[in-house]
């Protein structure tokens, strides 16, 4: 059982209440539910992760607590992070970028092998992450992308950013994200470039992910792979959503989808082996991608906005 005195956000969450709040130790701990002991070893680890000043910082990650608690614990996810809903679409990628970009610095340790996939929300993410020169990692891109639009949303912008700020190692793939042949794909495959990948992908310790839904605002057609007439097609079968450019419906199934699509990168199914996979996504709209990611079980932490958290809560019936 993973010791509660390892634990980020229950830590900040402690500090917080004892701090911020002015609670005793006794109300902090029975509000958590864990003994004055651990309190006290949680409150003392808080400063040796230098969390404390003169406040407590990274709050952002506890404003909506018992929300995600709550989310956390009706899909048995490791953590759930809430940010502000925005006005706009852009606004809310913002503020979730900001609180994932807090939440992986603080994850992302010394020598881990940490993949990206695509899409704008994690631009925004990386965009928003510091240099941390002290820790040396190795990033590598999940799926292909070259030779289209909106490169900068691609995994290869996105995995070479990173690894910048950590002034550390970048494999890319140069390879398209997806192909129209299972010959093509096969060959393609056992090409350098994505074997090297795939040799680190089986080391992965973090996976970042964008969890998309097929419609004409996604980054999937935002980066010219998939016609219009296609995303109509998905619908019409009951596409749920989209990770790491494999389909899937609301119980996380991608086999409906197989012969619709070859992909050069790491595959779904695969994704259900690495330790900690942080699916980031927002907005109204990404209600069942979200559900359907975790019914898969590609995603055991969610980054997501207020707004969609509500409706993650809502009955399920009519799905």
């Amino acid at each position: 059982m993973k010791k509660v005195v390892n634990d980020l956000r229950l830590m900040i969450k402690a500090c917080d209440m004892y701090y911020n709040e002015n609670l005793s130790q006794q109300e902090v701990a029975s509000a958590l539910n864990i003994s004055r002991p651990t309190l006290s070893r949680l409150l003392n680890g808080a400063k040796e992760e230098k969390l404390i000043k003169i406040e407590v910082t990274d709050a952002d990650f506890v404003r909506y607590w018992e929300l995600s608690e709550r989310i956390k614990e009706k899909y048995h996810l490791k953590d759930v992070l809430i940010a502000d809903s925005g006005i706009t679409g852009e606004e809310t990628k913002k503020n979730i970028g900001r609180i994932a970009a807090a939440y992986l610095g603080h994850l992302i340790k010394d020598q881990d092998v940490v993949g990206i996939s695509m899409g704008s929300t994690l631009h925004q993410v990386v965009m928003e992450m510091e240099e941390c020169r002290d820790k040396k990692i190795t990033v590598i891109p999940l799926v292909g992308g070259v030779g289209h639009a909106h490169i900068k949303i691609h995994a290869n912008s996105l995995a070479e950013h990173l690894a910048h700020l950590y002034n550390s190692e970048f494999h890319p793939m140069f390879a398209p994200a997806r192909v129209y042949s299972r010959v093509t794909r096969n060959g393609l495959m056992k090409d350098m470039p994505v074997t090297t990948m795939m040799t680190y992908a089986n080391k992965m310790d973090i996976a970042i992910l964008g969890i998309g839904y097929p419609n004409e605002y996604s980054s999937i057609k935002a980066t010219g792979y998939f016609a219009e007439n296609e995303m109509e097609t998905l619908l019409q079968k009951g596409v749920a959503g989209e990770i790491n450019m494999q389909f899937y419906d609301i119980q996380g199934e991608t086999a409906p989808f197989k012969e619709d699509n070859y992909v050069i990168g790491v595959e779904a199914r695969k994704l259900k082996k690495i330790p900690l996979t942080v699916g980031i996504a927002g907005g109204m709209d990404k209600e069942k991608a979200i559900k359907g990611a975790v019914a898969g079980g590609f995603v055991n932490t969610l980054i997501t906005d207020y707004n969609c958290a509500l409706k993650l809560l809502e009955d399920d019936a009519d799905c």
